[in-house]
């Protein structure tokens, strides 16, 4: 199988929420958009990836699902999230695996983990090769 993309498929409770807070809090482009109404569908770019965030589900996401989002700079993401009044979960902290992770959530509460990796994190830099 050769996989040529991938599509992460979000159904929330209540879609113009989400789509104002992809779209307008953590300005996602939009790649395309299809139906029409409250239940249509917009699909963002996302880095290698799409998310897709269209229909409507009664119950939100189940606690298991997690969109993992690499940012060139956690701290002015957090900056610039929180002027648009994005609820922080959990500040920028330096794991013991190197990286710089930031949680916040969606409107259903579907965490959202926004990474930096280092300068000096082995995933940028491997010395001597």
């Amino acid at each position: 199988m050769h996989v040529l993309s991938g599509r992460t498929l979000l159904r929330p409770t209540d879609p113009e929420r989400s789509r104002r807070f992809y779209g307008e809090q953590l300005g996602l482009a939009v790649y395309r958009e299809f139906g029409t109404g409250p239940e249509r569908g917009v699909v963002y770019f996302l880095g290698g990836g799409f998310l897709e965030v269209a229909g409507r589900s009664e119950v939100p996401a189940s606690s298991a699902v997690r969109l993992w989002l690499q940012v060139e700079d956690v701290a002015a993401a957090e900056e610039e999230l929180r002027g648009k009044g994005v609820e922080i979960v959990r500040p920028p902290v330096r794991e013991p695996w190197g990286l710089v992770e930031m949680w916040i959530a969606d409107p259903d509460g579907t965490p959202i983990v926004l990474v930096e990796i280092p300068a000096d994190h082995p995933l940028r830099y491997r010395p001597g090769i």
